[in-house]
């Protein structure tokens, strides 16, 4: 267990025990929710996810990378012999309770867990899959609103469930991201991209190209993040995401306003060159805030390659260059750091301002503001040992627990064999 544990959570023996007791708890629940189940457990485990590069790039069809992370939800599991999904996740008392004989949509499951569970059931049997009932518990330590994306790791992990336990575990991890978007989108009733998904299914560095929506290029990057010694954190700014709606529309809705004053749909179609010839044009037809966004959107694009190749020529110097040269472009160019509808509340930009200042102190890292912006995350990558010194002086000022400490995990969506030696062989 200590070899397998490690692998998706890091060396540390604190964090291994942890894992170990948080394992047997999970088991435990499962029993005590589920005292007539008479056939074999199982366990599954998904991972959160962090956005590494490409901020506000997926809805203009560019490219990103994102990575799989150590904070992950857990599942055991257990087919059924009916047809009935009857699933419980730590934290909620009721059961969310599907029978799969009924996977029409329901209007008044949108934005709910039965959504999802319906809508992952009904993409598998439209594609032709195998689906059944099964009981399963759920803990997860995937926090919600820290940007690592908790509703799409459990998305994953249902449909990670079935495919197991139903279809032998053959559906590739890349379908399975596709399924849990379209029951996001069709049964919850989010328009969200791909990204998310897809960086919990497959795990470690994943490039993503969106030129092509319907068919994205998926690429994992092998990179040994755990060698250079750095450590990867969420630091929680504060503020609200509530009524950050119209600033979120207002980014894709201003890059595409700018692709179709140059006739294209969507930046991906245009060339910087192209903007800036055609900047008094686009700031007469849209405006001077859009053409920045535009142009956000164009560096930040070609940034995600010059990231990838980093990476994969083993420059982790380079790619921490990258990331603070994201996170400015995001700062200045993007403007998504603070709402301007409450431009007296900056918990990100204050965030950024004191770790640029710390960082500057020590000569190592970089930080970026982390996902959708306005409110909520930055990401700060620092060298391991000077972490502890990061958190004391950025805790007093933004809270206890404010700081969540990171790795990158290499292993997407699995089930976990535990008894088994084909296990150790898949990882």
């Amino acid at each position: 267990m200590d070899k397998l544990l490690s692998k998706l959570y890091g060396h540390d023996e604190k964090t291994i025990e942890h894992q170990k007791n948080r394992y047997r708890k999970v088991l435990e629940k499962f029993k005590e929710l589920f005292p007539q189940n008479t056939n074999k457990i199982n366990f599954f485990s998904t991972p959160g996810r962090t956005e590494v590069g490409g901020n506000h790039t997926d809805h203009n069809h560019g490219r990103v990378l994102a990575a799989g992370v150590n904070l992950d939800a857990v599942a055991a599991a257990a087919k059924t012999d009916d047809s009935v999904i009857t699933v419980y996740s730590k934290g909620y008392k009721r059961a969310f309770v599907v029978d799969t004989n009924d996977l029409e949509i329901k209007e008044r499951e949108k934005e709910t867990t039965l959504a999802l569970i319906r809508g992952i059931a009904s993409r598998f049997k439209e594609l032709g899959y195998k689906i059944g009932g099964f009981n399963a518990y759920i803990s997860s330590d995937v926090l919600g609103g820290s940007g690592l994306s908790s509703s799409a790791c459990v998305e994953v992990l249902l449909g990670t469930i079935l495919n197991y336990l139903y279809n032998d575990g053959k559906i590739d991890v890349q379908q399975l991201a596709m399924i849990g978007q379209y029951a996001e989108n069709v049964y919850f009733g989010k328009p969200s991209g791909l990204m998310d998904q897809m960086a919990c299914a497959v795990g470690g560095f994943v490039a993503i190209d969106f030129k092509d929506p319907k068919k994205p290029i998926v690429k994992k990057i092998d990179f040994d993040f755990e060698s250079q010694n750095y450590s990867l954190l969420v630091v929680d700014t504060g503020g609200s995401h509530s009524d950050l709606t119209a600033d979120y529309a207002s980014i894709p809705d201003e890059m595409k306003a700018v692709a179709r004053v140059l006739g294209a749909q969507v930046c991906r179609e245009l060339t910087k060159e192209q903007v800036i010839k055609n900047i008094p044009i686009i700031k007469e037809k849209a405006n001077d805030r859009a053409v920045l966004r535009a142009l956000h959107f164009l560096n930040e694009n070609e940034r995600v390659t010059k990231q990838v190749k980093a990476l994969e020529e083993g420059n982790f110097q380079e790619f921490l260059t990258l990331v603070k040269e994201s996170g400015n472009s995001s700062w200045k160019w993007l403007q998504n750091c603070y709402t301007t509808h409450n431009p007296l509340e900056q918990g990100i930009t204050l965030a950024l301002a004191l770790t640029e200042d710390f960082i500057d102190s020590i000569g190592k890292g970089a930080c970026r503001v982390h996902g959708g912006g306005f409110a909520g995350t930055i990401q700060v990558f620092l060298p391991t040992d000077k972490v502890g010194e990061y958190i004391h002086k950025i805790e007093p000022i933004l809270g206890e627990g404010a700081v969540t400490v990171l790795n990158i995990r290499p292993v997407g969506t699995i089930k976990i064999d535990i008894d088994e030696d084909d296990y150790k062989r898949k990882i």
